[in-house]
C-alpha cells in the first residue's frame, strides 16, 4: 500500500510508504563509483549517483524510491496478485531482477525518454536478492520534469503506460485507475450549483461541497482518485520551501493513520514515511510518522563522487520545538 505522486511543472516527486512493519529503511546516497551488481550483466561500476530511501543488505541499497543526479525519479510500489516475474532461464542481459531495475534505470538514464527506451528492452525475472530476502511484488513509477511513466510486470511482459495524471497507487492494474477517474469528473474545489432540482431552493450549507463524493477510504482505488484531485487542485506558492511543504500536504491527504487499516494478519498498516525529491535542487526530503519533522539531504558533488554508500537512519522519535511567548508590546 503506497502512493507516488509526480508534479511535473514543479519538478517535485515523492511518495507515501505504507506498510505494517518497518523494513529497516535508511536514507542513503549511492555515489557514482559504488558498483551495482547484476545477475546477468556486468556490474555498473560507474553510474549516476542516487539518493533515496532503502534497506541496506550486503553494503548495497535496495531502494524503495530514489532520485538520480540528473533529476530522474523512480519508485517501487506494492502490486501483489498482479506482478508477474518470469522464471530465470540463464544468462541473458535483458533479464533483470526486480531490485536491479531501479539500479539500472537511475544509474544509467538521465531522462524519462531514456528510461522508457531502456525499459522496452528488459524482462523482469524472478531473481531474489538473496535467499533471506524474498521477492516483493512491485510495479514502478518513473518521472522527471517532462512527465511520468508506469511500468507493470505482467505475463505478457513489462507493460509501459503514459501517466498524464502523475499518480500511482497499488492494485488493480494501472488501466483500471485511469478509467475509474471518469466516475469523478463532476468533483470540484468550488461550491456546486443546484443542477439536480433548479426549482427547489437548495443552497450550500458549508465549504467544500463541490467535492462531495470524493472517496475517503484507504483502498488503492480511492487513494488514486483522491491523490489526483488533490494534485490537480494544489496551489503552490512561488518560493521553493513552500512548494516542498505543499507537496507534503498533498501526501498527507492520502496518508494512512495508524489503526485505520488492519491487515488480515491483524497488523496495523500505516504511512511509515513520506518523501519529496526535488529534481531541480537535487535534494531529498522526508518525514516519518513517528517524528513528523521534515529533514533533507542534498546530492552534492562531494557526496556523488565517492565509492562507499552513505546512509543515515530517519528520525523515529518526536522532537518538539518549544517556543517561549513574549509579553505583548
Amino acid at each position: 500500500m503506497c502512493t507516488s505522486i509526480a508534479f511535473f511543472d514543479q519538478n517535485l516527486f515523492g511518495r507515501n510508504l505504507d506498510l505494517e512493519v518497518s523494513f529497516g529503511q535508511r536514507v542513503v546516497i549511492a555515489p557514482r563509483r559504488l558498483a551495482f551488481p547484476f545477475a546477468h550483466r556486468p556490474a555498473l561500476a560507474d553510474h549516476y549517483a542516487v539518493v533515496g530511501m532503502a534497506s541496506v543488505a550486503g553494503g548495497l541499497p535496495l531502494f524503495a524510491e530514489g532520485l538520480n543526479e540528473k533529476g530522474l525519479y523512480m519508485a517501487g510500489l506494492n502490486f501483489p496478485g498482479n506482478a508477474h516475474y518470469f522464471a530465470d532461464q540463464g544468462a541473458d542481459p535483458a533479464h533483470l531482477a526486480p531490485h536491479e531495475l531501479l539500479w539500472l534505470v537511475l544509474g544509467s538514464c538521465a531522462t524519462l525518454a531514456q528510461a522508457r527506451a531502456l525499459l522496452e528492452t528488459v524482462r523482469v525475472t524472478a531473481i531474489p536478492f538473496s535467499p533471506r530476502l524474498p521477492l516483493a511484488p512491485l510495479h514502478w513509477h518513473i518521472a522527471d520534469g517532462t512527465g511520468a511513466l508506469v511500468a507493470e510486470p505482467t505475463a505478457g511482459g513489462l507493460r509501459l503506460y503514459e501517466d498524464e495524471a502523475g499518480v500511482l497507487t497499488n492494485n488493480p492494474p494501472f488501466p483500471f485507475h485511469r478509467a475509474n477517474l471518469a466516475n469523478y469528473m463532476g468533483l470540484s474545489p468550488r461550491q456546486p450549483e443546484n443542477r439536480m432540482a433548479p426549482g427547489l431552493p437548495l443552497s450550500c450549507y458549508g465549504q467544500g461541497m463541490g467535492a462531495i463524493g470524493l472517496p475517503g477510504d484507504a483502498s488503492p482505488a480511492s487513494r488514486y482518485v483522491r491523490a489526483v484531485f488533490l494534485k490537480e487542485n494544489a496551489a503552490f506558492p512561488a518560493a521553493r520551501p513552500g512548494q516542498v511543504m505543499e507537496f507534503f500536504h498533498v501526501l498527507e491527504g492520502v496518508a494512512m493513520v495508524r489503526g485505520s487499516v488492519v491487515t488480515p494478519e491483524g497488523k496495523l498498516d500505516e504511512t511509515l514515511y513520506s518523501s519529496c525529491a526535488d529534481g531541480e535542487a537535487l535534494t531529498y526530503y522526508w518525514r516519518t510518522a513517528a517524528a513528523s519533522r521534515v529533514s533533507a539531504v542534498k546530492l552534492t558533488e562531494e557526496a556523488c563522487a565517492g565509492d562507499r554508500l552513505l546512509a543515515l537512519a530517519p528520525e523515529e522519535e518526536p522532537a518538539f520545538a518549544f517556543a517561549r511567548p513574549a509579553p505583548l508590546a
